[in-house]
């Protein structure tokens, strides 16, 4: 490893939220690698479409020895970048989630790739806004009493005041069955934890540790079967996609509610859309479908059992920046010796 004058690129997108700018973010960006002694010359790509290629990062990169940012999946890590970028020996991803690539081929060459664990507690916030939503739909309640209660009494003057148009759920005792424990599935464990929940996990590893006191782990058919809620916060993987098929649905209780803030491929779009109309899933609360940007809309967006966004969990501006606060950190640890958050 070197001593000293590492090159760095990095690759920064949309900073994909309305109230932090670009130049702000690079702002951070410089702020940050300055801090960091053995960084050389740093180069901010800009990058001008939601998604890079291996053709947009390879004739970007140059002579880098590390670059932050890229997208981890096959198409990109492969030995064509490494035969290209000889000196590229550190990859981070600026996100929690990466897509299968050539882990053993990695390690041969020497390169460390990390992920930035930046959004845990916002993504678990988020999961809950949508298991919220689906429990108590506020926005409806309170369009009524500003609005509709007010339009309804000019020609009723009996008009009921305290009317309900959804059912209220509580959670209280019961169960909460979350898929992949990691740091964001940890956060959702103890957020449903505070709502008087019994908590239950799966994951590929059995964690171990106090933080996972009180989080009885179990099989992926336990979850299926013992579950009120689920909420997904495992990766893509060829395991995981349509890991909730029409045989997992038919396992599951009846009116189990599903949240999904990770990836819309895990599940079966077409088998979850059978579930709602059969009443089998009485609610899903998604942030991500299977093909992202969707080219049309999609039957689940069509569907009055559903709450869908556009993937936007991670979009708080102070989620943003601390990406790039704890992706520097990470490239530190690397240089100094501990690389933390490596995923090959």
């Amino acid at each position: 490893m070197k001593e000293e004058n590492y090159e760095v690129v990095v690759f920064q997108g949309d900073p994909g939220t309305i109230d932090l700018t670009y130049e702000e973010i690079e702002a951070e960006w410089n702020k940050m690698l300055q801090t960091v002694p053995q960084t050389g010359k740093f180069r901010i790509i800009h990058q001008e479409k939601k998604r890079y290629t291996f053709e947009d990062y390879s004739s970007q990169i140059g002579n880098a020895d590390a670059a932050l940012g890229i997208w981890v999946h096959k198409g990109v890590i492969n030995e064509k970048l490494f035969e290209a970028h000889p000196n590229l020996k550190y990859i981070a991803t600026l996100g929690h989630g990466f897509e299968d690539f050539d882990v053993e081929m990695t390690r041969r060459r020497g390169v460390t790739i990390t992920n930035t664990i930046y959004g845990d507690v916002t993504i678990a916030q988020y999961a809950m806004a949508l298991l919220m939503n689906i429990c108590h739909n506020v926005t409806v309640q309170s369009d009524y009493t500003k609005t509709g209660y007010w339009k309804e009494k000019e020609t009723n003057p009996q008009a009921s005041y305290n009317q309900l148009f959804v059912p209220q759920i509580e959670l209280y005792q019961k169960t909460m069955g979350i898929i992949g424990l990691g740091a964001i599935g940890l956060w959702t464990a103890r957020m449903a934890k505070g709502f008087g929940m019994k908590v239950i996990a799966n994951s590929r590893h059995k964690k171990t540790g106090p933080q996972y006191d009180g989080i009885e782990q179990v099989s992926m058919e336990e979850i299926f079967e013992r579950s009120d809620v689920i909420s997904i916060h495992c990766p893509h993987t060829k395991e995981t996609e349509n890991l909730l098929n029409r045989e997992a649905f038919a396992k599951m209780k009846d009116g189990v509610i599903i949240i999904n803030t990770a990836r819309g491929i895990i599940i079966d779009e077409e088998a979850l859309l059978e579930a709602l109309e059969s009443r089998k899933v009485y609610m899903a609360g998604l942030d991500v479908v299977a093909n992202e940007p969707p080219q049309y809309q999609i039957p689940l967006m069509q569907s009055p059992y559903t709450f869908i966004t556009s993937h936007i969990a991670w979009q708080p501006k102070a989620a943003r920046l601390r990406a790039v606060d704890l992706a520097v950190k990470n490239f530190r640890s690397y240089l100094e010796g501990m690389p933390t958050s490596v995923i090959n």
